[in-house]
């Protein structure tokens, strides 16, 4: 049943996947920007934003804080930033949906996203209004049926499956109404940014998408939506995606995967160029990162086939890296003297699979993070941890444990100290 994890389909994906190895010859190939294209670019960390002449240019972290400030006076700066993690997305959009029901969600000045965390961003960034949209696409069965397999044509082609259920889901939900959103928001100086990874240079872009709504004419609407459905694109499980850009005078079509491959999760400004927090002062910048995924794994049995022996060590993989990246974040904005906050799946959650988009896995990720956000569980300060044994206490009490009360991930947040 498509969107649901079978052991022998999935074995099947992954060896046809194993077999496009053996046949790297074929195929077309990919768009490729020239040598001197690729180098009129700086790989300085900055944002590709459209302006009012319809070229891409790139903007430095240190402009984009510059920006920021023209446009936010003396208003706080909030930053949100939605990380990679497959079918997990459902945790950061419940997440959404729990703080407006506890009354706790703040108007987010810059919102970034990662895969299916960019595919989360534009809801978080729009705000209340449009949690009815984003919780039907979670708990309605939207999801079920993305992953459809092309069978044997992926030995000859881009990936194991195809990207059409995915671009559909995003045309439906992306549409004209969300585009005038988004760039009746840019226009009041706040950031909509999703990461794509450049398949040829495999460096990281990150898009503003609310310069393209604002700037981008009857091609916005189709841009916003490749782009998004690039950063979503995990290579071989999904077709690389064509994104046609003109920089510098010139149109060129690159080729554009899954900003996770580079980096799980961002934040603009980078934390060096966020404004230095005054000792004793109140707070006027908070940063919150949200994780669809766990920062460890339990100890489990694994069957000694390679499927498993597979997925078993790219989960482990994943969550160390996403866990270093958290580490060296929180270490960077602190040293701004700037409030951190973030939350991470619960080792203890029984996820179903990094790719499980079934309706059942779905709803019950999404209405977990929910519940967990409007009981004020689910943010955990980057500060030093009380010491308490939280989970056990809830264990002992059969209460499901939430972010906030997981004693590994108290203890992460202050390991920095």
């Amino acid at each position: 049943m498509p969107g649901t994890n079978h052991p022998g389909s999935a074995l099947a994906a992954w060896c046809a996947a194993a077999l496009l190895a053996g046949c790297a010859s074929l195929g077309p190939q990919l768009p490729m920007e020239a040598a001197d294209e690729v180098e009129s670019e700086s790989l300085a960390f900055g944002v590709r934003t459209l302006g009012a002449t319809g070229e891409f240019e790139l903007v430095s972290s240190v402009e984009v804080a510059r920006r920021l400030q023209a446009a936010r006076g003396d208003r706080p700066l909030s930053i949100l930033a939605l990380s990679s993690g497959g079918a997990s997305g459902a945790f950061g959009a419940g997440a959404l949906a729990g703080l407006t029901t506890s009354g706790t969600r703040p108007e987010f000045t810059v919102v970034t996203g990662v895969s299916s965390g960019a595919l989360v961003a534009p809801f978080a960034f729009l705000g209340p209004s449009w949690d009815d949209k984003m919780t039907e696409i979670f708990t309605t069965g939207e999801t079920d049926g993305l992953l459809q397999s092309r069978g044997l044509g992926a030995v000859f082609g881009s990936s194991v499956y195809s990207g059409e259920p995915l671009r559909r889901l995003i045309e439906r939900y992306a549409d004209d109404a969300m585009i005038a959103a988004i760039a009746a928001e840019a226009a009041r100086g706040r950031l909509l940014l999703v990461a794509t990874t450049d398949f040829n240079s495999g460096e990281s872009v990150i898009w503003d998408l609310g310069s393209i709504a604002l700037h981008g004419d009857k091609h916005a609407k189709p841009m916003i939506q490749t782009l998004l459905l690039a950063s979503a694109s995990v290579p071989g499980m999904l077709p690389p995606v064509t994104v046609t850009v003109r920089s510098q005078g010139k149109m060129r079509a690159e080729t554009h995967v899954d900003g996770g491959v580079t980096m799980p999760f961002f934040i603009v400004p980078a934390p060096q160029d966020l404004p230095q927090e005054a000792a004793g002062a109140p707070q006027s910048t908070m940063v919150r990162v949200i994780i669809d995924g766990p920062l460890r794994n339990l100890p489990r049995r694994t069957h000694a086939n390679a499927f498993s022996i597979f997925s078993r060590s790219l989960s482990a993989g994943l969550s160390h890296i996403t866990r270093a990246q958290l580490e060296s974040t929180v270490d960077a904005v602190r040293q701004r003297g700037i409030s951190l906050e973030y939350a991470a799946i619960p080792a203890s959650y029984p996820l179903r699979g990094a790719f499980d988009f079934g309706p059942d896995a779905q709803r019950s990720l999404f209405e977990f993070a929910a519940s967990c956000a409007a009981a004020d569980r689910f943010w955990i300060p980057a500060h030093a941890g009380s010491g308490e044994r939280v989970s056990e206490r809830l264990a002992a009490a059969g209460r499901p444990m939430c972010p906030a009360d997981d004693s590994f991930m108290e203890h992460l947040a202050a390991l920095k100290n």
